[in-house]
């Protein structure tokens, strides 16, 4: 071998150590040295589902892992199946690196979330409590047109309105007792996430005066059940509803004789007609055995029920019956029977509703319903101090800064507490 090959070998040696001695460098880790953590970086998206939008439509917009979508779906199904999603419910998304879920949590409703978290395998998955914090709330106000006008016409003012509605449905009936300056007095739990008004709670105490008759309620919960009663204890339930309906006005009374508005004949009418959108629902007055639940001639469709005491009513010209309202099964009081219709011999949508005791039709407005339990008499003395600290606050509503309320969804009826 000539001397310049023999150059050529040895610089090539050369060159190849060095670049092997580099390699060793640049590869070499220091067993002293902690390997760095990389944080991953969570983000957070929210938004309220909107109509139409399935759970994978979510995943698809926001660009989420798709495998994921199958594990919280499989872990939430034995809670609350995913799709169940409703429009409108809000839903926040906590991502990690590569558009992974780290949480996912959805609203339920007003009382509840689905709250899902990562786990080191899988997903796992809870119904949980929204926190919301109570205090006592006051409003009053008079009657000006309507109940729902009067309170606010806004969705918690109407819900609130509904709720008053209900607690004295045994004592007024809200379509026809109304009077101009009729007043009401409420004290009501006041909902509050983050110290910020979300919603209102129960009713805790309220007053009405109708036509100069004051009416008042507590809510007083014994024999683990919470109920509302008067200022002596007695129960504001009764056997049977006021009416069927609320809000409602009447176009046509009870009465011996009256020109049919389609036949153009006088005859009878056994019932009164309450006038309310097509599709309104309609709620049994009472406890009983439905006895008829379909077409019948000219009333339509039609539920009949039997309750105790040989009492029947009788709700004509509905739109639709619901599937488990069948002729031989049971319904509760306020349970739903069916919507306002316009079906049988009818000129507009409304409610054909007939009271008859034996068998013989008698004026619904007229009767007078039973009373229900009154509270025991060992629990009276709690509730004379409950109705006396109520009345304080009627009397003065700064008053309410004096009692506490039990944290909502706690397990226990919320009352006002010394």
């Amino acid at each position: 071998m000539d001397r310049k090959k023999i150059y050529l070998v040895a610089l090539t040696l050369l060159i190849i150590l060095s670049l092997s001695a580099k390699a060793v460098r640049l590869f070499h880790i220091d067993a002293s040295q902690k390997p760095r953590i990389v944080q991953t970086k969570l983000r957070d998206i929210q938004g309220k589902v909107m109509k139409g939008e399935t759970l994978l439509a979510i995943f698809l917009k926001h660009g989420l892992d798709i495998d994921d979508l199958y594990a919280i779906r499989d872990a939430a199904a034995g809670i609350y199946p995913l799709r169940n999603i409703h429009i409108g419910q809000p839903y926040t998304v906590k991502v990690e690196g590569q558009n992974r879920i780290s949480s996912f949590i959805y609203q339920i409703n007003r009382d509840s979330v689905l709250n899902i978290r990562k786990t080191e395998t899988s997903f796992e998955a809870e119904k949980e409590s929204i926190p919301y914090e109570k205090r006592l709330l006051s409003l009053s106000g008079n009657i000006e047109g309507n109940l729902i006008s009067s309170i606010g016409t806004d969705h918690e003012h109407l819900l609130l309105a509904l709720q008053l509605s209900d607690v004295f449905a045994w004592n007024i009936d809200f379509a026809v007792d109304l009077k101009k300056n009729d007043s009401y007095r409420i004290i009501v739990e006041g909902l509050f996430l983050d110290g910020e008004f979300k919603r209102y709670g129960n009713i805790v105490a309220a007053e009405f005066v109708n036509n100069g008759e004051s009416f008042k309620a507590y809510r007083f919960e014994h024999g683990g059940k919470a109920d509302y009663y008067d200022e002596g204890g007695k129960s504001l339930r009764r056997v049977f509803l006021k009416a069927p309906l609320n809000f409602r006005r009447i176009s046509s009374y009870f009465s011996g004789k009256r020109l049919h508005p389609i036949l153009k004949i006088s005859r009878a009418h056994n019932g009164i007609d309450y006038v309310a959108g097509a599709g309104t629902p309609v709620s049994a007055i009472g406890d009983g055995k439905v006895i008829h639940a379909g077409w019948k001639g000219a009333y339509g469709k039609m539920v009949i029920i039997r309750h105790p005491n040989g009492w029947q009513t009788y709700y004509g010209h509905l739109s639709a019956i619901p599937p488990q309202i069948k002729t031989g099964g049971s319904v509760e009081q306020g349970q739903i029977i069916g919507n306002v219709g316009s079906t049988g011999l009818s000129t507009g949508p409304h409610l054909h509703y007939e009271f008859r005791i034996d068998d013989k039709p008698v004026n619904p407005l007229k009767v007078k319903m039973p009373e229900g339990w009154p509270i025991p008499g060992a629990e009276l003395a709690v509730f004379r101090t409950f109705r006396e600290q109520m009345d304080s606050c009627f009397s003065n509503p700064r008053n309410l800064r004096k009692y506490a309320l039990q944290p909502e969804n706690s397990g226990r009826q919320s009352k006002p507490l010394l």
